[in-house]
C-alpha cells in the first residue's frame, strides 16, 4: 500500500485511494452535486476516443443540452465546475443560458481536474478498434479479474500499458487528479446546503459518484447531457438520480421555453 503522507489525504491499495469517503463525509453538509456530461460532439458522433481531444457540441449535443437545461432551469446554482475542455463549458453555458436563478451572471470555474481520462497516441482514433486491443488484451493478461469496478480501473492502465508513447494516464495519475479537485470543490461549499453543477466526462463522473458512494457501480453507462443527482444527508451521500435523460422528451418547445424566458426577464426589467 502506497500512502501521500505529507498531504495527509491519501493511501493506495493498487486500485484506489482509500479513507477518502470517510474525510469528505466529514468536511462536507448539507450539500447537492448535479454531476452532467457533456453533450455529444463531433468525435462522440464519429465515434472516435476522445479523452483530452476536444471537439464542438454537434446540433444534436447542443439539442440535448437545452433540454436538460429546461430539465434544471428551476434549481437555484451556486456555483458551476466544468473541466476546462470547450465541450463542457459550452454544455455549461447553455445551462446558464435558460436558468432562472443564475443566468448567465453565474461564473464558470474550469478545472483541469475534471478533465477526462488522457488516452495517449490514442486520442482521435476509432474506438471500436482501440478497445477491442484494450480487451484482448486484458483477456489475455489478466484473467483474474472478476469485479466490473476493477475491470474498469485495469482498462485504464491497460490505456497506458498498450499507448507507443506512455502518455495515457493509468488509474491512479487519472484519479489523483480528480480526486484532488472533488475534495476543493467539496471543502469550498461545506455546510451550505447548496446546490452545486459539475459538468465534465462520463468516466470521470462515475468515478467521483463512486468515491463519495462507495457501492455505485463504475460500470452503469452514462449518456452524453445526462444529470445524475447526488445529495448529502445525515452523514451519508445519497444517489438520488443517474444517467437521467427523461427530459429529453419534454413535450414543451424550446422556442417557448425561449419565449418564457424573455417575458420573465422583460417583466423584471419592468419592476
Amino acid at each position: 500500500m502506497i500512502c501521500f503522507a505529507k498531504m495527509g489525504i491519501f493511501c493506495y491499495d493498487g486500485f484506489r485511494f482509500i479513507s477518502m469517503n470517510a474525510r469528505l463525509k466529514e468536511m462536507s453538509k448539507g450539500v447537492t452535486i448535479y454531476f452532467m456530461r457533456h453533450g455529444q460532439t463531433y468525435l462522440n458522433h464519429y465515434h472516435r476516443i476522445q479523452g483530452w481531444a476536444d471537439a464542438p457540441l454537434t446540433e444534436k449535443g447542443k439539442r440535448d443540452a437545452q433540454r436538460s437545461a429546461i430539465g434544471l432551469r428551476d434549481v437555484n446554482f451556486s456555483a458551476v465546475y466544468t473541466s476546462d475542455l470547450q465541450r463542457t463549458v459550452a454544455t455549461a453555458e447553455i445551462i446558464l443560458k435558460y436558468n432562472y436563478h443564475a443566468g448567465s451572471n453565474l461564473p464558470i470555474n474550469k478545472r483541469k481536474a475534471f478533465r477526462e481520462q488522457f488516452f495517449g497516441s490514442f486520442e482521435g482514433l476509432e474506438v471500436e478498434r482501440i478497445w477491442g486491443k484494450v480487451t484482448d488484451y486484458i483477456e489475455n493478461e489478466k484473467q483474474d479479474l472478476l469485479t466490473t469496478n476493477d475491470r474498469v480501473k485495469v482498462e485504464m492502465d491497460t490505456f497506458h500499458e498498450l499507448d507507443p508513447t506512455h502518455d495515457a494516464e493509468d488509474f491512479m495519475t487519472f484519479w489523483l487528479r480528480v480526486e484532488l479537485g472533488l475534495i476543493d470543490v467539496i471543502t469550498a461549499h461545506r455546510e451550505t446546503d447548496q446546490n452545486i453543477l459539475i459538468v465534465s466526462h462520463g468516466m470521470t463522473i462515475r468515478n467521483m459518484i463512486h468515491e463519495l458512494i462507495p457501492e455505485f457501480s463504475l460500470g452503469e453507462p452514462l449518456d452524453n447531457a445526462s444529470v445524475s443527482i447526488v445529495r448529502y444527508q445525515d452523514g451519508f451521500y445519497h444517489l438520488e438520480a443517474y444517467n437521467q435523460t427523461d427530459h429529453f422528451a419534454l413535450e414543451e418547445k424550446i422556442d417557448d421555453v425561449n419565449k418564457d424566458r424573455e417575458e420573465k426577464n422583460k417583466s423584471q426589467q419592468d419592476l
